[in-house]
Parts: structure tokens; C-alpha cells; sequence
């Protein structure tokens, strides 16, 4: 239960009356308000009531003082304080709000109790008349009462209607701006499946129906957003920061400095169509991460860190699902990793009926960008599948990676302005343990070596976690047995390490 309050905290002995309270109306853990209010209303009753109906909902607890370390009222007037109360809730928010009250015992004292439930998304959002929606339209947050953005407001108006950002025209764009290879493989794909639809069709009146491109204001012929960011050979022409953001820190925050100084081990812009900025996104993690042994009878098994179908799915989903809305266009996908743990986040929430606890369930899938998600059905990656099976089956695709590779499922955390999903850092098995500590750095170092071109004593000492003492007689070995070549004479110290050429 988290309890809003802007003094101290009750003692731990009227906690638990309160949470027994709560329970008694059969809630367990909730956002709660606490508000004396003896006689009256306080001024900033309204507000709260917007930000719970535009959150996940919450209860108003009336008749218990704060300042007096929460206890109950003497001189509480209850009758009057529900009355003003449901008719703020009907007459001061639009839409209005419908809460269920009740008047309940605590310490042997009356107390109000008002459910505001969450409105629907269609309704949102709930705002004071006093103001107007961009003014007066408010969200809960661990502070308090916070006012939305006009982005957050638009993108609450978005669930409304269908948004059709992605079906716009890129201005400027032009037919010769899609790759031919690409459009050749969308075509097959659609003749092949929707043959009824499409097979007779000439390729740009195809490409029409697709929302691949469509006519400008003068009846020109050109790509739609949609068809760029699937389709397009570098849409970044057009659209610089519809990308995504790579960086590698040093620790298990963005402010943690490394001990030879760096804040960032790696950072990197992915750009390109959705099939690239993917596959170059999945390489970059990577390359900045370990993979493991397990042994399962007499085999060994590779583990990476973060399994890569996984983080397939969770780019593609962020790319597909993110907001497109003009005031989006320049804000990138963000990949952080750290040390513990790699992030996704993607401007703009879930839309439609998913939620956090929704998400991955059968049956449930909405989707916000629906020209682009057709387009990434039949767009082909490079190894003959194709981007994205737009079934609604990603999340639990996520899900079932995860659990094969033994790691726990991944936290998705959600707002109006930004969706995100974190996954932990696959934790080092035991049979990786029991592996010898040589045979562990030597495996190590050339599973680095695999992934990238060459690498420092330091960036391995930082990779693998060992002294640099060790790291280097290894390196040393490495070197003794022809796997390894330096890349710069002795004794410089610019010296990193590479793979033998043979």
C-alpha cells in the first residue's frame, strides 16, 4: 500500500489499522489520499480526483487528521463532507466522475472512504472545468498530484480514434527513396499470401493499397512514414531521429564512472530501416556482452547474457509500437545497457486495451501504428523470416526466451509519455562456476575476440570481471599458442589483442 502524505509518517501500530481498513473493503494494495477535511473539502480535492481517474484509480480517505499523526476526527461531519464530495465528482471533472463511497468505523470514529475508479481510455482525459484539459487535467505521482504534459494529454486523446501518424505522407520523400530489393520481397510476400488481393494488381497501385505510399496534396506519389521506416534505403533523410540510441555504461547507473574514467563503454546510433537499426542494435548489445557455458549432460550449451530472440522481439515491438506523433519525431528508441540489467524504452505508453498486466495474455493485442505493424509482417530480414508475426504473440515470445534461458521475466513499466522493458542480467550458472577459472578467462577473452575486432587488457578486465594480473597471463598463454596476435609493437600503450590471421 502506498499512502500519500505530506507529513511524517504514521506510526507502524495505525498503519495497520488503516491497511486493516482498507482490507475490510476488500483492497490490498492501492494509492491512497489522505485528507481531513472536517467540515469542508480541501481546494485541492478535484485535482486528485483527475489524477486517480487518469491513473490506475485509487480511494480518498476523509475524517483522518495527518497533523495529529492520523487519527480520526472528533468533530467530523461526514454528511456533509459525502455530499460535497460526489457532487465535485459529478458537477467540477469532465468527464464525470462516478465514485462508490462508503462511511466506515476506525478507532471507533466515522471515516470516508471514496473509490475513484479509472476511467476508461476512451474517456480520458478526466479534467477540472475550472481549467480546460491541457490545464487542468492531472496524474498521480509519488508526490502528489501532477499536471500532464500537452504531449501526455494528446496521447491520451490519441485512444479515442485511430492514429494515423504512420500512414502520413513523408514530405519530400520519393519513390526512389524505397530499396527496390525490399519492395521486391513485400510484393512476393502479399501476391503469395493475399494472392486474391494483389496478384493481378500493378506494383505501385499495390504499394497504394499496402499504405506503402500515398498521393501528397498535389496527387503526387509518394512514401508514407510507414513505408520508409519499413521499406526506405535511409529514412533518417527525412525523419534524423527516428533511430535508436545505443549506449554501454560502466555500471548499474548512467552517473557511474569506470576505473580508467569512462562513462561510457560503448554508445552507438542505429540507423537505417527497421530490418537494419534491428539487426545492428542486437550487435551491439552483443558485442558488449558475455555468453556462457551450461552443461547439460555431456553438452554445453551457449547462454548469452540476453537471449537474442528476446531482444528481437522487444526492438521490434518498440520500433512498431512506439508513438509516431509529430511531437515524437525527434525522440529515439533508447537501448541502455548496464551492468546488471538492459533497458528499451520507446516514446509513448501501451495503447488501446493493453495494459502491464495484460500484456503477453490471449486475446489482447492492440496496436497503435496498424499500416506499419501490416508492412513489418511481410517486410523480410536478411535470413529469410520476417520482421514482425503481428499476432499479438511478441510478449510471450519474450517471455518463453527467458524462461529457457533460465532468467527471470522481464518488468515492463508504462506511463503515458514512455513504455519500457527492462531484463536482468542472466546470473552465471553453476556449471559455469565449476568451470575452471583459466578455462573461464580463456573462453572469455575469445568470445570477446569473436564479437569484435580487437580488445584492450583493460576493456577485458572490465568484460570479465578478473584481476588484470589474470587477465593478462592468460593473454599471455593466448599468445604463446598462436590464438592471439598483439596489434601494436611491445611495450606500446595503445597495445590491444585480435584473433590470429591465419
Amino acid at each position: 500500500m502506498t499512502l500519500v502524505s505530506e507529513y511524517e509518517p504514521m506510526t507502524e501500530e495505525r498503519l495497520a489499522k488503516i491497511v486493516a481498513l482498507m482490507r475490510a473493503i476488500g483492497v490490498d494494495t492501492q494509492l491512497y489520499e489522505v485528507k481531513s477535511s472536517r467540515h469542508v473539502l480541501t481546494k485541492d480535492i478535484a485535482r486528485t480526483i483527475s489524477a486517480f481517474s487518469n491513473g490506475s484509480g485509487g480511494y480518498i480517505i476523509c475524517g483522518i487528521s495527518e497533523k495529529d499523526g492520523f487519527t480520526p476526527l472528533d468533530d467530523f461531519d461526514v454528511k456533509s463532507v459525502q455530499d460535497a464530495l460526489v457532487q465535485t465528482c459529478a458537477e467540477a471533472l469532465e468527464p464525470p466522475v462516478r465514485p462508490d463511497v462508503q462511511v466506515l468505523p476506525f478507532e471507533g470514529k466515522p471515516v470516508l472512504v471514496a473509490n475513484i475508479p479509472e476511467m476508461r481510455p476512451s474517456d480520458k482525459p478526466c479534467y477540472v472545468k475550472a481549467s480546460n484539459k491541457y490545464q487542468g487535467s492531472y496524474i498521480r505521482t509519488g508526490d502528489g498530484d501532477l499536471r500532464l504534459s500537452s504531449y501526455e494529454v494528446d496521447r491520451l486523446l490519441d485512444e479515442h480514434r485511430q492514429p494515423q501518424y504512420d500512414a502520413c505522407v513523408a514530405e519530400g520523400a520519393t519513390i526512389g527513396d524505397l530499396n527496390p530489393d525490399a519492395i521486391r520481397g513485400l510484393l512476393a510476400r502479399e501476391r503469395k499470401v493475399h494472392a486474391r488481393n494483389f496478384a493481378r494488381l500493378e506494383d505501385n497501385e499495390a504499394l497504394l493499397k499496402l499504405g506503402v505510399l500515398a498521393r501528397d496534396a498535389r496527387g503526387v506519389l509518394r512514401p508514407t512514414l510507414a513505408g520508409l521506416l519499413a521499406l526506405g534505403d535511409y529514412p533518417q533523410q527525412f525523419y534524423p531521429r527516428l533511430c535508436v540510441a545505443f549506449a554501454c555504461y560502466p555500471g548499474t547507473q548512467k552517473s557511474d564512472v569506470s576505473n580508467a574514467g569512462q562513462r561510457l563503454v560503448d554508445s552507438a546510433t542505429m540507423v537505417g530501416p527497421i530490418p537494419d537499426v534491428v539487426q545492428d542494435a542486437i550487435a551491439a548489445i552483443d558485442r558488449n556482452t558475455r555468453t556462457g557455458a551450461v552443461v547439460e549432460g555431456a553438452f554445453r550449451r551457449e547462454v548469452p547474457d540476453y537471449p537474442t530472440v528476446a531482444l528481437r522481439e522487444a526492438i521490434v515491438n518498440a520500433l512498431m509500437h512506439r508513438d509516431y506523433s509529430p511531437q515524437s519525431l525527434g525522440t529515439p528508441v533508447q537501448i541502455d545497457l548496464y551492468q546488471d540489467r538492459l533497458e528499451i524504452l520507446n516514446p509513448g505508453g501501451l495503447y488501446g486495451n493493453v495494459t502491464t498486466r495484460s500484456l503477453g495474455k490471449t486475446g489482447i493485442s492492440s496496436t497503435r501504428n496498424q499500416h506499419l505493424a501490416n508492412l513489418l509482417e511481410s517486410t523480410p530480414f536478411g535470413d529469410g523470416s520476417f520482421v514482425a508475426e503481428n499476432r499479438g504473440t511478441g510478449y510471450r515470445t519474450i517471455e518463453s526466451e527467458l524462461a529457457d534461458a533460465l532468467m527471470p521475466e522481464p518488468i515492463p513499466r508504462d506511463s503515458i509519455a514512455f513504455f519500457s522493458l527492462t531484463f536482468q542480467r542472466r546470473r552465471v550458472t553453476q556449471s559455469e562456476l565449476s568451470m575452471p577459472i583459466g578455462d573461464q578467462v580463456r573462453q572469455a577473452i575469445t568470445t570477446i575476440l569473436g564479437q569484435q575486432s580487437s580488445v584492450s587488457t583493460t576493456e577485458l578486465v572490465h568484460r570479465t570481471g578478473r584481476s588484470r594480473a589474470t587477465v593478462y597471463k592468460y593473454i599471455r598463454q593466448l599468445l604463446d599458442e598462436g590464438i592471439l596476435e598483439p596489434t601494436e609493437p611491445a611495450r606500446s600503450t595503445k597495445q590491444r589483442y585480435r584473433l590470429t590471421r591465419r
